[in-house]
């Protein structure tokens, strides 16, 4: 239904007056008029035998229909010691969700539900994340102290996350400006969840506690490739360590936008950094397009604090009208209720990010809030695709409505209407301040949704269950004597390779520098011949072939040792790759015998070309004048891979062919 909205004209005038460009089409100038501003949170999970402060075992991931238990928790708001609610928490116990667990033996505890207190914080993820923090140029924290952060969308089973301070005040090197890190801190990953739907959320807890740290930045990226330029270097200096677990769900971004007169949003747990430019390109967007209609509402509305919404029950002969989001209300128990919009003509189409509109706000909150599920409802500016104009005269006359006044109908359980009609009337008060704050869910087109009203500032507190643990200088100091290169030494190092800036990432990603260094300097194979065959040769094997198989980069020392033994041209690596790849217990020399490999000599091969010749020249259908040359190579090829490199035996032909 919401892709019917990109027929209205109001939406495409606003998209215009937004002044909307693709990214493609918006420089670095674009993004300064916006007032465009990005910081970053990146989260790795640290590669651990066991979770933060219990022995579970990690790595070990359950089936969603596989469990041992099931537990079930509701939402309920506390007073602060300031006498205050937290937003998010309000807004949760709104939505009236049943929190289900679902729990594996092997890899849950009594701690993860709150019923045993924390064990001793686990020594190896501390170890972990001050090397890392090292390797960032952070300054270590004297004394560690655990605080509880508040979580409360359930995806935490206690309500709060333990997490400390490991370092802080950093520096990242860009290609053109340096990026600054406000600090890293340890803390518990949270759980998978695998549905959100109506009343009921499930999560699995394999995940829970798993050691994770946070690297967040200073909102100093200026552009959205500035964004992921970043956030790529802080994850490929997290895996240079050897110390965090890469593979899906290991790592994640949260990405906070902002623009001048706006505020920050935040786009939540994006799992992949190539997402980040066209998110934080159409968020800066959205945002500027949402303080266009803050300056257009406040012109035309004078009073915004008296500004409410008005609504009655629909009783109607449905059939009378045949619309398609009304036709199974009389099967159920639902009621449809107009609401009126006073002087919202025109709002509810309002441009805000491709193929959404600001009715699209109010739909997203209807279904996180109210747990109404989508399509949630329909207004009166979809006439001729969803609204006819009988039924909107209908309703306008019902509701008493005025000229400039829009139009929403919802279907809703008695249950779920009051929280909705709340829920409408207050993003559309919001509409007159601009940009709410609010955490945003992401999608790979670069749109994304509501998810949730921000944390307040209030949320984290001291744990009273742990005591401070001393981190003491020696200790640092013998964390900080085996360290990794740091990555703009690396790039600086792949450039002076010559290493083609395609496999610059593939290599980073996997952490192949000091493999690429050894092999280099073990066979006497210059780095970029290395560098090369992994990231172009390997990489297009790994793309083409099934992605369950996970290749081990080590397996190239013994490929290159079993060549030199056998005195065999590097060349034929590429040949063996596929195979190896795809039966990595296969003895090299059976694939050598699937490859037909045959030991030949350079006069063995070179005796073949004159019969080539005389071959060629009976075919002989190019004029160019290396189409010889070229035609024998090819037919020598099989002969030449493993016996002598290709560009030699080139040489020898092209003498041989004067």
């Amino acid at each position: 239904m919401e892709k019917m909205f990109n027929s209205l004209h109001n939406f495409e005038e606003t998209r215009k007056l937004s002044g909307y460009l693709s990214r493609k089409d918006s420089s670095p100038d674009v993004y300064e008029k916006l007032g465009f501003k990005c910081g970053l949170e990146v989260h790795q999970q640290l590669k651990t035998q066991e979770k933060l402060f219990c022995r579970c075992p990690v790595g070990i991931y359950q089936d969603f229909s596989d469990y041992d238990a099931e537990i079930i928790r509701h939402m309920r708001p506390t007073l602060s010691e300031m006498g205050t609610y937290d937003g998010t928490a309000l807004m949760e116990f709104k939505t009236k969700k049943n929190i289900k667990y679902l729990l594996k033996n092997e890899t849950t505890c009594t701690y993860e539900i709150d019923d045993t207190p924390p064990f001793p914080i686990n020594k190896e993820a501390l170890a972990f994340a001050i090397e890392i923090s090292l390797v960032l140029g952070l300054n270590i924290v004297g004394e560690l102290h655990i605080t509880r952060k508040q979580y409360l969308d359930g995806s935490i089973p206690t309500g709060f996350q333990r997490t400390a301070i490991i370092g802080i005040e950093g520096e990242i090197q860009l290609k053109n400006k340096n990026i600054s890190i406000i600090q890293l801190s340890i803390e518990e990953d949270s759980c998978r969840e695998v549905s959100d739907i109506g009343h009921e959320r499930i999560y699995t807890t394999d995940r829970l506690g798993i050691p994770l740290i946070e690297t967040v930045t200073y909102p100093q990226m200026l552009t959205p490739d500035e964004a992921m330029e970043a956030a790529q270097y802080i994850r490929f200096l997290g895996r240079s360590t050897g110390k965090v677990r890469v593979g899906i769900g290991a790592a994640r971004q949260d990405v906070n936008v902002s623009v001048t007169g706006g505020t920050r949003v935040e786009i939540k747990g994006v799992s992949h950094i190539k997402w980040i430019p066209e998110l934080t390109h159409i968020e800066a967007f959205r945002q500027h397009s949402l303080l266009l209609l803050k300056d257009k509402l406040n012109k035309r509305i004078k009073n915004s604090e008296n500004w409410k919404i008005s609504h009655k029950e629909l009783k109607l002969e449905l059939e009378e009208f045949e619309n398609e989001f009304l036709k199974d209300v009389q099967e159920s128990n639902q009621k449809i209720i107009a609401i009126n919009l006073p002087q919202f003509e025109g709002v509810l189409s309002h441009f805000t990010q491709p193929d959404h509109m600001f009715a699209n706000e109010i739909m997203d909150r209807l279904k996180v809030i109210a747990c109404i599920e989508k399509p949630n409802m329909i207004h009166s500016e979809m006439i001729s695709d969803v609204m006819s104009e009988k039924l909107l005269k209908k309703i306008r006359d019902v509701l008493n409505s005025k000229n400039g006044d829009a139009q929403i109908i919802i279907k809703a359980d008695e249950f779920d209407l009051q929280t909705a009609l709340e829920t409408i009337e207050e993003r559309c008060k919001m509409a007159f301040d601009g940009i709410p704050n609010e955490t945003r869910k992401s999608f790979e087109n670069g749109t994304t949704i509501f998810e949730r009203v921000l944390p307040g500032a209030d949320r984290m507190y001291p744990d009273t269950d742990s005591a401070p643990i001393s981190i003491e200088e020696e200790y640092i100091e013998k964390l900080g004597k085996n360290l990794p290169t740091e990555i703009h030494l690396r790039l600086k190092q792949l450039r002076k390779w010559k290493v083609p800036e395609d496999a610059y990432f593939y290599i980073l990603r996997n952490n192949l520098m000091p493999l690429i260094e050894l092999i280099s300097k073990k066979f006497e194979i210059k780095p970029k011949y290395i560098s090369t065959l992994i990231a172009h040769n390997l990489k297009h094997i790994e793309g083409h072939l099934d992605d369950s198989v996970a290749f081990n980069f080590e397996k190239l020392i013994d490929i290159f040792n079993f060549l030199k033994d056998r005195k065999l041209d590097k060349d034929i690596v590429k040949e063996m790759l596929p195979i190896c790849f795809e039966n990595p217990s296969m003895e090299f020399e059976s694939v050598l015998n699937i490859l037909e490999y045959e030991n030949s000599s350079l006069e063995d091969i070179k005796s073949e070309v004159k019969d080539l010749r005389k071959v060629f020249k009976e075919i002989q259908i190019s004029i160019d004048p290396n189409a010889e040359l070229n035609w024998i190579l090819g037919r020598l090829r099989k002969s030449a891979i493993g016996n002598i490199p290709l560009k030699e035996l080139k040489k020898e032909i092209e003498i041989m062919l004067k």
